[in-house]
């Protein structure tokens, strides 16, 4: 079962009521934007911008993807957590839990990768070693995660 406590990043965000579609319940696809916000705090907190300034490499979403467990209604607060659970040379995989205040629940659980990519040369890049330490720091379970070289 997530809890929220497994994410080193966790977000508030309160349910807006425009976020409502025709059917009473937060709409599809604002899940991605709560998404976004968690993972905007958590290159944030790595420092990816800095990197980015330096050395014109960054990261870029290649795919996400939701599942939703419950509804979830205006009037409410959700907390989003993230959490990478796969950093190769090149890329992260993330996890997001959606949990609701009102129901005290899980009301949707996502993942996402983010690709690394050379602005400059207009190519896919390894991620930089000192941004990878940052993320390390964060995350230190991530350093199994890591592929490492087959021995011969």
């Amino acid at each position: 079962m997530l809890d929220l406590y497994d994410y080193p990043i966790v977000v508030e965000i309160p349910v807006a009521w425009g976020e409502m579609d025709s059917f009473q319940h937060v709409n599809n696809s604002v899940y991605f934007r709560y998404f976004e916000s968690a993972r905007v705090k958590y290159v944030e907190a790595i420092e990816i911008e800095k990197f980015m300034k330096t050395t014109g490499m960054g990261p870029i979403l290649s795919s996400t993807s939701a599942k939703f467990m419950a509804p979830l209604k205006y009037p409410d607060t959700i907390s989003v957590g993230i959490k990478s659970t796969k950093l190769e040379s090149g890329r992260i995989l993330q996890e997001y839990g959606v949990w609701s205040h009102e129901t005290s629940r899980l009301v949707a659980k996502g993942e996402s990768m983010m690709v690394f990519f050379d602005y400059k040369n207009g190519r896919p890049c390894d991620i930089p070693e000192a941004l990878r330490e940052n993320m390390l720091k964060l995350e230190p379970h991530l350093a199994e995660t890591q592929k490492q070289p087959e021995k011969v």
